[in-house]
């Protein structure tokens, strides 16, 4: 590997996901980067907006053969977006919202190095039984929804009891499409 890897990610699910792939690499994470995004935005583009705009914090390390990954995840459900929940009962209305439908989850990733950059996203649908008010309400209080896009984590409870297909990556529904990254690392 030519680059120094840095993920730029607090995640705990990013970073297991990236050492999944034997790379080594850093986390430095820059404090207050915005994650908003321009009004009209087209929903599946957000995610690899903000990706892109994260990437632009990190302008300083991208001497010296660093290469910075950036990513962001969202979950889409027609036009609505989910971002993560600012409240417990904000995560309750968002799994039922997610509640016996089908959505998508993307996530944007930015590759940066000194000279050059490559953006990109991937998309997996994600389907939900009906879920009960008390299957909502026991995952909701037994787990930590507010750091999670669409208030769930695949890997947790909700999502062994309530995801009934899922088609495309579930590791992007992890919140890191290694499996893409990697390619695209190979590649860069």
């Amino acid at each position: 590997m030519k680059y120094h890897i840095i993920l730029s990610s607090n995640s705990p699910r990013r970073k297991e996901l990236l050492a999944g792939l034997d790379l080594d690499f850093e986390v430095r994470v820059v404090k207050g980067v915005s994650e908003s995004y321009p009004p009209g935005l087209p929903v599946m583009e957000i995610a690899e907006y903000i990706a892109a705009e994260k990437a632009e914090a990190y302008k300083q390390e991208l001497g010296g053969g660093n290469l910075v990954i950036t990513a962001d995840t969202v979950v889409i459900l027609g036009d609505d977006v989910l971002g993560k929940p600012k409240t417990l009962d904000d995560a309750r209305r968002m799994l039922r919202m997610l509640s016996g439908k089908t959505h998508q989850v993307v996530t944007g990733v930015c590759l940066t190095s000194e000279d050059k950059q490559k953006r990109f996203s991937v998309v997996t649908d994600v389907t939900f039984k009906e879920l009960t008010d008390g299957e909502i309400d026991y995952y909701v209080d037994r787990y930590k929804p507010l750091d999670k896009a669409g208030a769930y984590g695949i890997q947790e409870w909700i999502g062994y009891v309530g995801v009934t297909s899922i088609s495309g990556s579930y590791f992007n529904v992890m919140g890191l499409p290694v499996q893409r990254i990697y390619d695209e690392i190979t590649k860069f």
